[in-house]
């Protein structure tokens, strides 16, 4: 069973700082890694400016899928930063959807 296809467990976003990340990507593909990082700035433009939320679906180092609902503040090339101070790397995040 492919990582996206298992079922995502929804986690408050005050967990996050207890799980472990894998130092792989979880998009192999270019072109998917590069829908992520413009997924990551449309969250973080409709976080800012209008309070918006963002469903991120992310991988454990374990290869569990879980979900967390927040608003994105801010990103980079290796994280984004969440609204609770929590930062997720960014290569641990298969798709981000705005709420």
């Amino acid at each position: 069973m492919k990582r996206t296809e298992k079922k995502a467990n929804l986690i408050e976003k005050e967990r996050i700082p207890m799980l472990h990340f894998s130092q792989e990507d979880v998009l192999k593909d270019p072109a998917a890694r590069s829908i992520r990082y413009y997924e990551a700035n449309r969250a973080t433009i409709l976080g800012n400016v209008y309070h918006n939320k963002a469903l991120i679906t992310f991988c454990t180092d374990d290869g569990d899928v879980k979900q967390v609902e927040t608003t994105i503040w801010s990103y980079d090339d290796k994280f984004v930063l969440l609204k609770s101070g929590t930062f997720l790397p960014l290569k641990s995040i298969l798709k981000i959807e705005n709420c």
